[in-house]
């Protein structure tokens, strides 16, 4: 069996997708909006990239900066943006909510991820933000189609959130913790080596894809140097 690790970049249009793959990528997250920490794409967008890349895809819903799903007519819209980026042909999603007091918002979620249809989905940095955990963690453990957590373990970052991805590494596959972690947020070349060493297989870049800037296009020859520490 293969030991390669998942390589996952974020994408914002066509240009970085074809990069991102030239480099080496496995998946692609999908978002608009970087400064924003990633909002839901256009799904003319989104069809520009599948047609453009053979790797797999996985799409922002998110309306907002911000862990909040917002009023029940934002998610009513964030629901049929989901039902059209599925006709489009979307078959991966990335999404998570939060209540003001850092539970997660099981009625926004469950909305959203009725719509999809089982598709896998990730739940992204929500999680670092959460009051606790644990919680969220077996809160959503029954929703169909969740597979992996984008998480740095902490708000701050994988450099504060290390011992929590090793200390939730070593629970893989008890109650809430059968989903990949997919490790993001702050993470840097230099945390490979123990994040693998716990068994983490997968992890997200994004800045580090675009060493001229956050603002700047993806770099084949970043993305060629995380894929080839990861091999």
């Amino acid at each position: 069996m293969s030991n390669r690790a998942l390589l996952e970049v974020i994408a914002l249009d066509v240009e970085d997708a074809v990069a991102a793959q030239a480099g080496g990528a496995d998946r692609l997250e999908l978002v608009t909006d970087m400064a924003a920490d990633g909002l839901t794409p256009p799904r003319e967008t989104f069809a520009a990239i599948r047609a453009a890349v053979d790797i797999r895809l996985r799409v922002m819903l998110r309306k907002a900066d911000g862990f909040s799903a917002g009023s029940a007519q934002d998610v009513e819209r964030l629901v049929e943006e989901a039902r059209a980026l599925r006709a489009e042909g979307a078959e991966e999603f990335v999404l998570g909510f939060l209540n003001p007091d850092g539970s997660p918002d099981l009625t926004a979620v469950e909305a959203v991820v009725a719509e999809l249809g089982g598709c896998g989905w990730t739940f992204h940095r929500a999680i670092d933000r959460a009051a606790d955990r644990d919680q969220l963690r077996k809160a959503v453990a029954d929703l169909p189609g969740l597979d992996t957590y984008l998480t740095a373990g902490a708000a701050g970052g994988v450099d504060e959130g290390l011992p929590t991805l090793l200390a939730e590494a070593a629970k893989s596959g008890t109650p809430g913790y059968e989903p990949r972690i997919l490790v993001g947020g702050g993470l840097a070349l230099s945390h490979l080596p123990v994040l693998r060493g716990a068994g983490i297989d997968a992890f997200h870049i994004g800045s580090a894809s675009r060493p001229d800037g956050w603002d700047r296009p993806v770099s084949v020859a970043a993305v060629a140097e995380w894929r080839s520490a990861l091999s």
